[in-house]
């Protein structure tokens, strides 16, 4: 048994579709069957709610009089892009105000212009013979727009890795806060509610697709930024209107430590044309397995601490060696369940037909990391390999001496076997020379919890720790914690100020 598009399209128009929400589909399928299914459903709709950094909207601004070509616009003090058009600009949502930095930015813009409200647009020009204005600022409603078309590069994750955090501080990310020494896990995404979840093989969604976006009809442009199908992580290109749109559907928000993001409602409606359509729409949560991946590690190939299905996330705690780990998701259930109920209404009242892709997404894409031509240096191109150390059992009059001799400030204390086991400061020594005099041992003030690089690691990680604890350097270790070397802050220094001279 087989179903066309134009049949279930009449359907629709005619108030007679049968329409269920993808978590109500499972159940159908188990209860019914395959082919019973197929002949009881008509459309099944599906539905996400989380961030999608990866989102903006283009607007046109219509002249001024006399007319000005905005080179540089701010909208409520969020810079816009306004190398389009005299009049055009694009605000991407994760651009952050000038003056109040990530508290506000260009997804706060887009939800105050869906919510009715004014923003201020300034612009200025230097000026030309066709546009002689050099200067503007001006309120503007939504409605005061010639257009306003969302257009999000990259929407709607096929699958999104879950993350955790092993390293010893708490990290502030796009996912959420990351507590240390795994903490927490987060994730992202609906799950058996998620559109793509519902066609992995992209046989119904595509180019040319209509689909619920932030509240209105909107548009699949084709396949988004970075998609990479080929391994689950398949990404589409949407856009909208957004004087269609509703701010219960559209957030701002504001990520501690990271930035500005926008949570968009998204869903498609799915028709059911075949067994296999309605096979890949019984998806249960036990069947989509993601990637639980440490962001502890500040690299592009982050480790992967073990596999999980969706199930498991949502369940709230998740066993990671043998410990049990709480979960906590950066998505909306309740918001996406909404979405695909909207979206289920919208296709029963014959307001919303469906249809097959324009063009087809190609499966066996699969996207690759940035070419770089220029090699981050690493650690061991800049660390000073004679380094040195001391034992715990020496006397701190003796790394008194050796820092005076060695003209450094820090110095890495080894057990026997020269491991690093602490590290000691010209602060520390002369600290207890005054409190205590110099009888003390090297293990009795060293600090044993000590920040280190490994050699193979980017200098840009080493800046950034030095930063965060506030350090002026950092022990260089091996893989089995031998010190191999000393990288110094100043040295640190140099190296950037060479890189950015021109």
């Amino acid at each position: 048994m087989t179903k066309s598009i134009e049949e279930i399209n009449l359907k629709i128009r005619d108030g007679n579709a049968i329409v269920v929400t993808a978590e109500e589909m499972p159940d159908i399928v188990s209860e019914l069957g395959e082919e019973g299914a197929l002949r009881e459903v008509d459309v099944v709709t599906t539905g996400t709610f989380g961030a999608m950094c990866s989102s903006g909207a283009f607007l046109n601004f219509g002249h001024a009089d006399p007319p000005i070509r905005m080179e540089r616009i701010w909208l409520n003090d969020v810079e816009a892009y306004a190398g389009i058009a005299a009049v055009d600009a694009y605000i991407g949502a994760t651009q952050e105000s000038t003056t109040e930095g990530s508290k506000y930015g260009g997804a706060h813009v887009i939800e105050d212009l869906v919510s009715g409200r004014q923003i201020e647009l300034r612009a200025i020009s230097k000026g030309t013979d066709c546009y002689p204005r050099r200067t503007i600022t001006t309120e503007l409603l939504l409605e005061d727009l010639n257009q306003a078309v969302m257009v999000n590069p990259r929407n709607a994750y096929q699958s999104y890795n879950a993350v955790i955090n092993r390293s010893d501080r708490t990290l502030n990310t796009y996912m959420g806060m990351l507590l240390s020494n795994q903490g927490n896990i987060s994730y992202s995404g609906a799950g058996l509610l998620s559109p793509l979840a519902n066609d992995p093989t992209f046989n119904l969604i595509g180019s040319g697709v209509p689909l619920f976006l932030g509240g209105g009809e909107g548009v699949i442009v084709g396949e988004g930024t970075q998609s990479s199908p080929s391994n689950g992580f398949g990404t589409l290109m949407v856009s909208g209107d957004l004087n269609s749109m509703n701010p219960d559907y559209l957030r701002a928000a504001s990520f501690t430590g990271y930035g500005v993001s926008l949570y968009v409602g998204l869903g498609i409606a799915l028709p059911m044309l075949n067994v296999d359509t309605v096979k890949n729409c019984a998806v249960r949560d036990e069947d989509l397995i993601t990637a639980i991946v440490d962001y502890g590690t500040p690299r592009r190939d982050r480790p992967v601490v073990r596999t999980v299905s969706y199930a498991e996330l949502k369940s709230g705690h998740v066993e990671i060696d043998g410990e049990l780990v709480r979960t906590s998701s950066m998505s909306s259930y309740s918001h996406a369940r909404q979405v695909a109920h909207e979206l289920k209404s919208l296709v029963e009242a014959g307001s919303f037909t469906v249809a097959l892709p324009t063009r087809r997404i190609n499966t066996g894409k699969r996207s690759h990391p940035m070419r770089e031509t220029r090699q981050t240096p690493r650690i061991r191109e800049i660390m000073n390999p004679a380094v040195v150390t001391i034992t715990e059992d020496e006397s701190v009059k003796t790394a008194a001496r050796k820092l005076l001799k060695g003209e450094t400030n820090h110095l890495p204390v080894i057990d026997l076997q020269g491991k690093l086991v602490g590290i000691i400061t010209t602060y520390d020594v002369s600290k207890s020379v005054l409190l205590k005099g110099d009888s003390l041992k090297v293990s009795e003030i060293m600090s044993k919890k000590v920040v280190v690089v490994t050699p193979d690691e980017p200098v840009d990680v080493a800046a950034q720790r030095l930063e965060h604890h506030n350090i002026s350097a950092l022990p260089v270790v091996d893989s089995e914690f031998h010190v191999i070397g000393i990288l110094n802050a100043v040295d640190l220094g140099k190296l950037f100020s060479r890189r950015w001279q021109p």
